[in-house]
Parts: C-alpha cells; structure tokens; sequence
C-alpha cells in the first residue's frame, strides 16, 4: 500500500460523511432534516422504545434527542405513549402519517445508494456488504472486551 492511501478507518469516514452529505442533498425539499429522518428510520425499526434508549442507539445525546422528538411530535410524526408498568417512561411510536415519509426516506437512501454505487458490480456489492458485516461483528465483540493497551518500553 502507498504512504498516500487512505486507512481503512480514514476511508470509511470519508464514506460515511459523503453518503450523509449527498443524502441531505437528495432530501432537501422534503421538510425534514437527516437527523429527523435518521429519528424515523430508527423508531420504524424499535417502535414502542424509550427516549434514553432510542438516544443510546442513535449515539446521541439524550436532550437532543428529546428536541428532535418534540419537532416531530409536532409535525404529527410521531407520538409518546405511556410506559405500560412505568409511570415514569415514556414510549415512542410512528403516526400513519410517517408511513408516507418513511417511503421517501427508503427511496432517497435507494438514489444515494445508487450514486454512491455506480460502477460497482453486483459480486463487488455483496462482497462489500458481506465484508462490512464482518468488520461489525468484530468489532462489536471487541468492544465488549477491555481495550486492548499497547506496552509501554521500559526505560531502564
């Protein structure tokens, strides 16, 4: 490998920040941000969770969480319902009326996809996918592990 090329954790930055940036370029227009969007697409996959928990999934903090929770609240998008045996908790759950948006959001990420795919053979795609899956599965399990501390030299 060059002394120029990109490391893996530089390249999958660099990834990851582009397909938001392009995805918030696509979404434009749609009345809604990309963490509101990125709100609905988590809740559409864990409906009747908690705020904290819905905070913990999202790596957000959970007051920014609760802003974005209340635009959406607002906008109809979704609603708190009572914790069934916790007075306390609130629970959180999609409106129909997040149907429709969750059908633009899944075509919006189709067209980012595609962009970011283009020239990309199918054998290619799936190997990537297979691969990605890899490096979280290790990488998960890493960290449930204690962080692995280089040695330091001794000096004398």
């Amino acid at each position: 490998m060059e002394a120029n090329s990109p490391t893996l954790g530089f390249l999958l930055h660099d990834v990851a920040r582009l397909l938001k940036k392009r995805f918030e370029q696509n979404s434009r227009g749609s009345g809604l941000t990309r963490s509101q969007w990125q709100v609905l697409a988590y809740l559409a996959r864990n409906e009747g969770i908690n705020q904290t928990g819905l905070a913990e999934l999202l790596e957000i903090e959970p007051i920014t969480l609760g802003r974005i929770v209340d635009k959406l609240d607002t906008m109809g998008l979704i609603e708190r319902l009572p914790h069934p045996t916790d007075r306390r908790v609130w629970v959180l759950h999609l409106t129909p009326a997040a149907r429709p948006k969750l059908e633009q959001v899944r075509k919006l990420g189709d067209v980012t996809r595609g962009e970011a795919l283009v020239g990309v053979s199918e054998a290619d795609r799936q190997r990537l996918l297979k691969t990605l899956q890899a490096l979280k599965e290790n990488l998960t399990k890493a960290c449930d592990l204690p962080a692995a501390v280089p040695k330091r030299a001794s000096h004398g």
